[in-house]
């Protein structure tokens, strides 16, 4: 038998995405006129079940055109974990169990469920909140794509537009000047902008985490462009790439703080090749705008099938795509393991057979 739902919450956590406001939009409007439900918005990620003040009400029309807006109506933190909160007293940071006050909050607001949109960072604290009692669905949020259990996040193909504009601009500019360009992007640990900004844009070396690669590889294949008359380059990397060792002179690479990766990399090729190299890191730009029309149906399908979920009484699990169909998995599934490229995969073989390096011997 379903369950009597009166109230339900939603939060976000974590870094900001295109297509927040589309999921919360499709759940609010589902939820509202589907169901007849009072939508409660928890602000700051999880901080709004810690403090309830920042706790607001969500009606059809405080959420009216927020379908095209980047960001977040709800603000986030990637920062707020309520089981480890961190908070500065006397002078010294100390860590606080605010695990039981949320759940406490969430009975006094009169939530019967929750909906966390986020990472794995997000998913995990909503599967442990649910297991603490809150009823929890969950909603895959990420422009790293790095999810297993859904076969896309929204805000990736955002992301990834963004990345090939860049791509595409920087082209024409270096080919004017006959440089090499290196355009770090996003993806933590996962090298999916990367791959796909790089075959999109026509990259000529792309450098992810999942591939190792040395400086003298990739400058291989910059001479070997040179030779042929090719006076650029375009050279993609990961913000996540594992740098070698060395570099050219035999020193130890340093370890690079964020942002700071392409141009280790590019300051590597210009040693060992004395040519022009400018860098350019795309950064936040990737997560910033408008989403893409994909993210805004794929963001507003997610939203809407959250509150089924909710509807049918299923917790503890999270949305999927699949196939190109909404499911759902649970939530111990959804954050279990991180979604890599494989670097025998389909898309680095088609990457290869154009003409593309990693940076490795392959």
């Amino acid at each position: 038998m379903a369950p009597t739902i009166h109230t339900i919450g939603i939060a976000n956590g974590g870094g900001d995405c295109p297509g927040l406001n589309a999921v919360i939009r499709g759940a609010v409007r589902s939820a509202i006129i589907g169901h007849g439900w009072r939508v409660i918005g928890i602000n700051d990620g999880f901080d709004g079940l810690i403090w309830t003040e920042r706790t607001v009400p969500l009606t059809l029309d405080s959420i009216a055109g927020i379908l095209p807006r980047g960001g977040t109506i709800l603000g986030t933190t990637n920062r707020g974990n309520p089981f480890t909160y961190i908070v500065e007293e006397g002078g010294a940071k100390v860590t606080h169990d605010y695990s039981t006050r949320c759940c406490e909050n969430a009975r006094h607001l009169g939530l019967d469920a929750l909906i966390a949109i986020g990472g794995d960072g997000t998913l995990t604290i909503a599967r442990d909140l649910g297991k603490l009692g809150i009823p929890v669905v969950g909603v895959p949020k990420t422009i790293d794509n790095d999810l297993s259990a859904t076969e896309v996040t929204f805000g990736f193909d955002t992301a990834l537009h963004v990345a090939t504009e860049a791509i595409d601009r920087l082209h024409t500019t270096a080919e004017s000047h006959g440089r090499v360009m290196v355009i770090e992007v996003m993806g933590r640990d996962a090298g999916w902008i990367a791959l796909h900004s790089g075959i999109a844009g026509g990259a000529d070396v792309i450098l992810i985490p999942e591939i190792p690669f040395t400086i003298e590889t990739v400058c291989e294949k910059l001479r070997e462009r040179a030779a042929t008359g090719k006076k650029f380059s375009m050279v993609v990397v990961a913000e996540g790439v594992k740098l070698p060792a060395k570099d050219p002179q035999g020193k130890p690479f340093p370890a690079p703080r964020p942002g700071q990766v392409g141009f280790l990399i590019g300051d590597a090729i210009h040693a060992t090749l004395k040519q022009d190299v400018r860098v350019t890191v795309l950064g936040h730009i990737q997560r910033g705008g408008s989403p893409s029309p994909f993210d805004r149906i794929l963001a507003t399908r997610f939203g809407v099938e959250a509150v089924e979920l909710i509807a049918r009484g299923e917790y503890g699990r999270m949305v999927c795509l699949r196939a190109g169909e909404i499911e759902s998995v649970t939530l111990d599934e959804a954050v279990g393991e991180t979604r890599l490229v494989d670097p025998k995969g389909s898309l680095v073989r088609i990457a290869r057979a154009v003409g593309i390096t990693f940076g490795d011997q392959g």
